[in-house]
């Protein structure tokens, strides 16, 4: 190259041409073939100069964007409470802020195409900004809302029923206008609307649909729960064809079912679960071998003997993926007559059962195994608790009952320390948190909310179910074939620089490099603070910093569990997944490995792992939002009341307190009124200003009740002034801590009015309620509502 206008066209012409997004220097530089020391610096100063230009431009990541190239993206946009929002772009770690007059009238989770109308600018700590082009895909088709019904005068005037207000809370500004075509529902009716219209430039804040079908009434016991199901899509009833299949299945199993099956009738197999559970998918055996080893027997019911592929019963279960556990009720992946019926493995009944047996030393390796087809007939079924009476001693008549199982639990107790202590050596991190069970009566109403607690019995059968899960997996990845995994991929570098960051100020210094760093290495932290004040704090921290779990086809590995293969095979009632590996053995058991199978299952699996990760996280939300319900609810009768909890998270806009039941409240920042409190981000401190008081997550505060909303999920605490409450030495000095790395960012000291403007996280941001919006009536005009809509335009009679 002879000038710097040669090596700026081969640059652009370069990054055109290529299929990635994003370049570094280096990639750039032995793309090009520029590796001397003169071409190097003319290549870094000739980017430079286009960067000025704004025709590259450079990401947080030290990486250059065509800006052309890049200019049109897609993402998923994410709507806040005032009008604004943000796209989200696969492989990006930051979002496109996109101002609320460019949004194209895109709501909360859409698929939409986005224009960079100005690159980020990251040595200001600024993101770059868009605007909407086009949507390519609307998450909401169908909403579940309470149905408001116009009186006949206005169904005339305007040729609509009434309308719904949207349950969801990125929608509660919207209202949904119903055709008079469909299904009339009475007013108070919660219902589904199948939506035909879209928000738009003449009517921003509206849409229209039909209902498809009434899910109960305002009233009815259950229906909050319910509305929640449906807002989310969950199917309930199984389709016809659906169950006419579950009801063939036979009740028992014959001879021919048992034909190519190793019979392990005579082996004391036994189930260990919950009191109430229905659905027994798993077995377990255990005997201590001559050699001082361990024989581990891991027997799961054989669910894709029944659900044939391609069935009804197999494309249902596809679409469902998992179960849904929700608060009173749970959401079966399949229809009871198999996972309560043939497919449990019930006590003194002869079921099909995958088996994985394994051999394992004393430091926990397992240095044999096999996995099959088999039989098997569940010896005796046993609760947790009464495992943890037998082996904590603590029960003489449960211990008497069970006398000749004794030995088997005692063995069991061993091997799960062996296996335990094995997984901690390799570096899983174990995150332990208090899992809450809202107990609640017949009509639905919540009583109490007690914290589940993990037993040995507990522990056994989650250490034999992850040693199966390892071994089954590491199995089929070293015969080549194609698999689907249960993988937790490597943190971001830049979400674990920010946690070992943290982490500085409680004196712990991390080994390893945030891009690079060993799970061992973070478990070292979790245990160096076990017991420590700060140990709920880091635990937090360390967990909010980690991917999400998901399925994929590829062996990307464990990072929690420190695994380099993993997949889930022990829950096929439950889990498509789980019965997805168990049709992968037998195919492979039955019809070979060879090329035919392997490029069958290679056109299929990825779809698979892409539902079954997209079934999980709709089925997480689902429970999530309904614990919330229920615990708001339980904390309606408690406002007034005080409690002593944890600070869970510190943000800008307050503070968010858990209480030791798992409730968590708000205490937003402009009802902290004895100070001025500024956000330290980098410690995620708020510091008051002439008090100096100190609020970090896992401090103890007390707080008081001030308001639960179960209609929001909102619950929000004040603060009781503590005279012993932890104070800085220097708020300057902790500014400066924190600005010592944003000397460019040109951060100025925040506009006190905007602490009592709300928070700016639009995941908790709570929007005042316009009189107008929550009744058919306006009752500053006494007159119905459809009026003043017909006087400005029908909203959308006339669209087409």
């Amino acid at each position: 190259m002879k000038n710097n206008q040669t090596i700026k066209e081969a640059i652009l012409v370069y990054m055109n041409e290529q299929d990635q997004m994003a370049f570094k220097v280096k990639e750039l530089s032995e793309g090009m073939k520029l590796t001397s020391s003169v071409d190097f610096k003319m290549l870094v100063s000739t980017l430079a100069d286009i960067e000025r230009e704004g025709t590259v431009f450079l990401n947080k990541k030290g990486e250059f964007k065509l800006a052309e190239k890049a200019g049109v993206l897609s993402g998923i946009f994410r709507a806040s409470d005032r009008g604004f929002g943000f796209v989200s772009i696969e492989d990006e770690e930051n979002d496109i802020y996109i101002p609320n007059n460019q949004t194209n009238f895109a709501l909360d989770g859409d698929i939409v195409t986005i224009e960079i109308t100005r690159p980020a600018e990251p040595w200001f700590d600024k993101g770059a900004e868009g605007r909407v082009k086009a949507i390519i895909e609307r998450k909401f088709t169908q909403l579940v809302g309470e149905f408001f019904a116009y009186t006949q005068e206005g169904v005339d005037e305007t040729g609509l029923y009434g309308y719904i207000e949207p349950k969801d809370k990125k929608l509660t500004d919207f209202r949904v206008f119903i055709e008079e075509k469909g299904i009339k529902p009475v007013d108070g009716a919660i219902v589904l609307v199948e939506l035909t219209l879209y928000p738009d430039k003449e009517f921003p804040r509206s849409m229209q649909g039909i209902v498809k079908s009434i899910v109960g009434h305002k009233n009815d016991p259950g229906i909050d729960i319910l509305t929640i199901v449906y807002k989310h899509g969950i199917q309930i009833e199984f389709p016809e064809e659906v169950m006419a299949q579950a009801n063939e299945v036979p009740d028992k199993i014959t001879e021919k079912d048992m034909e190519n099956r190793r019979d392990l009738r005579d082996e004391i197999v036994v189930t260990i679960d919950g009191e109430d559970a229905k659905d027994l998918d798993d077995a377990v055996t255990v005997k201590k071998l001559a050699n001082g080893h361990f024989k581990l027997g891991v027997h799961i019911a054989d669910v894709s003997y029944y659900v044939t592929e391609d069935s009804p019963l197999d494309k249902e279960a596809f679409d469902r993926a998992t179960s849904v556990y929700l608060t009173d009720r749970v959401i079966p992946m399949l229809p009871h007559r198999l996972s309560n019926g043939i497919c449990s493995l019930n006590p003194n009944e002869d079921r099909l059962a995958m088996s994985c047996e394994m051999e394992i030393d004393s430091t926990g390796k397992v240095v044999n195994h096999d996995v099959f087809q088999s039989v098997i007939r569940s010896y005796r079924r046993m609760s947790y608790t009464q495992v943890n009476q037998i082996i904590m001693d603590t029960d003489e008549a449960v211990r008497k009952e069970n006398a000749d199982l004794i030995p088997m639990f005692e063995n069991m107790a061993d091997l799960h320390k062996i296996l335990e202590a094995s997984r901690k050596t390799r570096g899983a991190i174990d995150f332990e948190s208090p899992e809450a069970k809202i107990i609640v009566d017949s009509q639905g109403h919540p009583l109490d909310i007690v914290l589940r607690e993990r037993g040995i019995g507990e522990r056994i059968i989650e250490s034999f179910m992850l040693a199966a899960n390892e071994t089954v997996s590491e199995h089929f990845t070293r015969l080549k074939v194609p698999m689907i995994y249960r993988v937790h991929e490597q943190p971001d570098s830049d979400r674990m620089q920010k946690f070992m960051e943290f982490v500085t100020a409680f004196g712990i210094s991390v080994k390893g490099l945030s891009e690079n760093i060993s799970p061992k290495s973070l478990q070292k932290v979790l245990r160096s603070v076990a017991g420590k004040p700060e140990e709920t704090v880091i635990s937090t921290m360390l967990l909010r910093s980690m991917k999400q779990a998901k399925y994929d086809v590829e062996p990307l590995g464990h990072y929690g569990l420190a695994a380099d293969y993993y997949s889930h095979f022990t829950s096929p009632i439950r889990r498509y997944p789980d019965l997805i590996l168990h049709r992968l053995i037998r195919s492979y058991s039955e019809n070979g490995t060879e090329s035919d199978q392997k490029d069958k299952w290679n056109s299929l699996l990825p779809e698979i792992a892409i539902q079954s990760s997209k079934m999980e996280r709709r089925a997480v939300d689902a429970e999530r939002e309904t614990d919330a319900l229920k615990k708001t609810e339980y904390m309606v009768d408690k406002v007034g009341e005080t409690f002593t909890g944890i600070i869970g998270s510190v943000l800008r806009f307050g503070l968010f307190i858990e209480l030791p039941n798992t409730v968590e409240g708000l205490v937003h920042i402009s009802n902290m009124k004895d100070d001025y409190y500024n956000y330290v981000e980098e410690q995620l401190l708020l510091v008051g200003e002439r008090t100096g008081v100190v609020y970090r997550i896992g401090q103890k505060v007390k707080i008081k009740v001030t308001k639960a909303n179960p209609e929001t999920r909102e619950i929000d605490f004040e603060l009781i002034p503590d005279p012993d409450a932890p104070k800085a030495d220097s708020f300057t000095q902790l500014k400066k801590s924190d600005d010592k790395d944003k000397k460019k960012s040109g951060n100025r000291k925040p506009d006190r009015q905007k602490q009592s403007k709300g928070p700016l996280n639009k995941k908790t941001s709570y929007p005042a309620k316009d009189s107008k919006n929550t009744n058919s009536t306006d009752k500053k005009k006494n007159k119905p509502f459809y009026k003043d809509v017909a006087k400005k335009g029908k909203p959308k009679k006339k669209r087409s």
